[in-house]
């Protein structure tokens, strides 16, 4: 007879028991989207963040930047490309920092610490923009020192992809722009600065060493300019091959 009861009894409560067990559940669930929904509100706007974080520092590693963020490596990049950045040409391009950072020379870099960055952007695209403003071309040497890092394999790749033009000069190559007729003025530039300089007839020159006993600090544009005031023309490299040709030490 109990147990007839129990049994009648559990049939009956059992709607009940599962109605109790939505609620508790509903409530849970409603419970956890009520405090997500909370601490979304608390969290930081993430690009408002982003820019508080480059104000504290101005270029960042993609990986320490998400860490700080909490935002996942993709996330960060999007919103990297919402406000607008610049990757290093430099370190492989692992650095980054906002469009409104940089404060870039008349090269079109901007160098922070020995992070590099480029108007162009990448090492290859830097390279390009700078051979391509160039007057006469310009040699591995003189890239290197202007992008503070090495780049002859990449010169070299560039050529063999008809990005870039090279001449041999002695014992280095001079490179050009891929562009003909910007390639044909930089070649001609250049043809002009290898023309050695006329010598300095010699009553000039007297005049020249003259001026440069009273003024010995002054350099050969302002020796030049000197000599054109008083009607002879004579050009700072003139000045120099006679400075040399005479072993005359000068102190630029």
């Amino acid at each position: 007879m109990i147990r007839l009861f129990y049994n009648f009894c559990k049939k009956a409560l059992q709607p009940v028991f599962f109605l109790i067990k939505y609620c508790i559940k509903s409530g849970y669930l409603i419970l956890t989207a009520i405090l997500y929904q909370v601490r979304i509100m608390k969290s930081p706007n993430p690009i408002q963040h982003l820019l508080s974080l480059f104000k504290q520092q101005p270029c960042w590693k993609i990986d320490p930047l998400a860490a700080e963020l909490q935002y996942a490596v993709p996330s960060v990049r999007r919103f990297l490309a919402q406000t607008g950045y610049f990757s290093s040409f430099t370190h492989n391009g692992a650095w980054y920092t906002l469009a409104s950072i940089p404060q870039f020379n008349r090269k079109g870099l901007w160098f922070y610490q020995e992070i590099g960055f480029s108007k162009a952007g990448s090492l290859t695209s830097a390279i390009i923009d700078l051979v391509g403003r160039s007057h006469a071309g310009m040699t591995a040497e003189e890239l290197g020192d202007t992008l503070h890092c090495r780049c002859h394999s990449v010169l070299v790749n560039l050529c063999r992809q008809g990005k870039l033009g090279r001449q041999k000069t002695g014992r280095s190559y001079l490179y050009f722009a891929a562009d003909p007729q910007t390639a044909n003025r930089q070649r001609q530039a250049m043809s002009l600065q290898q023309i050695p300089p006329e010598q300095v007839p010699a009553e000039i020159a007297v005049f020249i060493l003259a001026e440069f006993i009273k003024r010995p600090t002054a350099d050969f544009h302002q020796l030049a300019k000197a000599m054109s005031q008083r009607g002879a023309f004579v050009t700072p490299a003139q000045i120099e091959t006679l400075f040399a040709q005479h072993e005359i030490k000068k102190k630029m």
